[in-house]
């Protein structure tokens, strides 16, 4: 991955930034071991051959819209032309460089935020949707994870007592920056083994990615390790984003997980930091929808805009655009008491 980072100026005034992501699929081993079928398959003979540069405008890291911020002032289409033209510099500047970018992507706005875009300025560019950011509201009268207990209906109470009454004898505490870089071999390995069972990946971290992190962030960036018998067996990480908390990677023994329900118990765990810490949010982001909403998230759509150089293969985006985004079927639930 390779960053740039775009100034948006208007009389040269700063009035708005931008980031920007190129991602060389090629260095990649796999795209995700966990599905192995014909359309997968599929897909990452589409990547290798046909899509292996990509230009990300915003974060990949990450869900939700991290591409640009903008002063209050700025006119936003007029921005967001601009940033149009910065795209092309950009990919003129990797193509000097003997990268040339196969593909454009504008990522991830919810249905406000994507009429930003002077629809004449993109019209080049499919306009697409993908899974949901998963987003829990802290209610503003929660003060304690009992509240939010208290607010669920007895399915998902009895749910939320089963998983805390599995976790029995599992420490958990937040982890130091000393900590961190003392367990960074276990915690690698740990966050790996979930990251390649995914069904589709662009990247993977570097081993000191969350050693660095927590040496930039200090207190904005919060790390918390699962123990049983003294062993790291799990951990979860959180970005304070402004009244929102943002989840971010986490990893675990799989054999642990199975018999502590240890992604569910990481689930309330950051809830009830949400709460504890009085934060508005707490966003969950993508994969793992069904679980996510039984805890009480709710889908937010998400659109983006993407484009091929090849202009044959642009025109049919649209039906290849399946193969590019794994389909996921899911069922949204509702904990809470009516």
């Amino acid at each position: 991955m390779q960053c740039r980072f775009i100034g948006l100026f208007e009389d040269k005034k700063l009035i708005g930034v931008a980031l920007a992501q190129f991602l060389d699929l090629n260095m990649l081993e796999s795209f995700g071991e966990r599905d192995q079928c014909l359309k997968t398959s599929v897909r990452n003979f589409v990547f290798r051959n046909f899509a292996s540069h990509v230009l990300f405008i915003g974060n990949n890291m990450l869900t939700g819209q991290h591409a640009f911020k903008l002063a209050c002032e700025a006119d936003t289409q007029k921005a967001t032309k601009a940033l149009h033209v910065a795209t092309d510099a950009l990919k003129t500047e990797f193509t000097r460089l003997g990268k040339k970018v196969h593909i454009v992507t504008y990522k991830d706005f919810d249905s406000e935020q994507i009429k930003l875009f002077d629809e004449q300025t993109f019209d080049s560019l499919y306009q697409f949707s993908t899974q949901p950011n998963m987003v829990f509201y802290v209610r503003e009268h929660w003060k304690t994870e009992e509240d939010y207990v208290s607010a669920l209906n007895k399915k998902y109470r009895d749910q939320y007592k089963r998983a805390r009454k599995k976790e029995q004898g599992i420490e958990k505490r937040r982890m130091s920056l000393n900590e961190i870089k003392e367990n960074q071999e276990q915690i690698y390995k740990l966050y790996f083994h979930v990251a390649k069972n995914a069904p589709f990946n662009t990247f993977f971290l570097a081993r000191e990615h969350f050693s660095v992190f927590k040496e930039i962030f200090d207190e904005d960036f919060l790390v918390y390790g699962y123990y049983l018998n003294n062993q790291l067996i799990g951990f979860n990480t959180m970005i304070v984003n402004g009244d929102s908390l943002d989840t971010y990677f986490l990893g675990y023994d799989d054999s642990v997980q199975r018999e502590k329900m240890l992604y569910l118990n990481m689930l309330y765990d950051m809830i009830a930091c949400g709460i504890h810490k009085k934060y508005r949010e707490v966003v969950f982001s993508r994969t793992a929808l069904e679980i996510k909403s039984s805890v009480g998230a709710v889908p937010i759509p998400n659109f983006g805009y993407i484009e091929h150089r090849n202009r044959l293969i642009n025109r049919w985006m649209p039906q290849l655009f399946d193969y590019l985004e794994p389909e996921v079927h899911w069922n949204p639930r509702n904990p809470f008491q009516n």
